[in-house]
């Protein structure tokens, strides 16, 4: 088994910490795993990216050329990488900055309004946890407390305080999509 994600937005919507966050998690579960980040110079407001692939065995490349699972939390991205999913695929779109849809039609696609229920919680800035929360009921490539237990971790003592909204901000995600 291997499983390929592609995350992608703008910067400072914590793609890259979806990335690493999934990264972490697939290692806490005994996967072998493999973190990818690219971004532009600018950072914040530009373009970021990252591929992450987790699998029972070793993993040969880093790269996800056909990905299962791509998250694009931006049109851009979403126009970037939908045709490489791979067929019968999954996109999940953060539906509060983008109206597009993909324009294939061998996919699943699954509409999050992200921003929108961050800006309920009263943060914008855990939208990308939002997402993840759907990702992970969607994918159950690990399970929530693995996930919420990793996320902590790597947000680690400084980051303590954020703690509370980010289960608050996954459960919402996770919530969104009904059984």
């Amino acid at each position: 088994m291997i499983v390929k994600t592609i995350f992608s937005g703008f910067g400072g919507q914590g793609v890259l910490m979806m990335g690493v966050s999934l990264a972490h998690s697939g290692m806490n579960k005994g996967f072998h795993v493999t973190y990818l980040p690219a971004y532009g110079a600018e950072m914040r407001g530009g373009t970021a990216n990252c591929t992450v692939a987790i699998a029972d065995e070793e993993i040969a490349s880093p790269v996800a050329s056909e990905p299962n699972f791509l998250v694009a939390m931006n049109s851009p991205s979403l126009f970037t990488f939908q045709n490489k999913v791979i067929v019968e695929g999954t996109i999940f779109l953060n539906s509060s900055i983008t109206n597009d849809r993909p324009h294939r039609h061998d996919v699943k696609v699954f509409c999050i309004p992200c921003s929108d229920i961050a800006q309920d919680l009263g943060n914008i800035r855990v939208a990308n946890i939002i997402m993840m929360g759907a990702f992970i009921k969607v994918t159950g490539i690990v399970t929530s407390e693995i996930y919420l237990n990793s996320l902590e971790s790597i947000m680690g003592s400084r980051k303590k305080s954020l703690a509370e909204i980010n289960r608050k901000a996954f459960a919402a995600g996770f919530d969104y999509l009904k059984n």
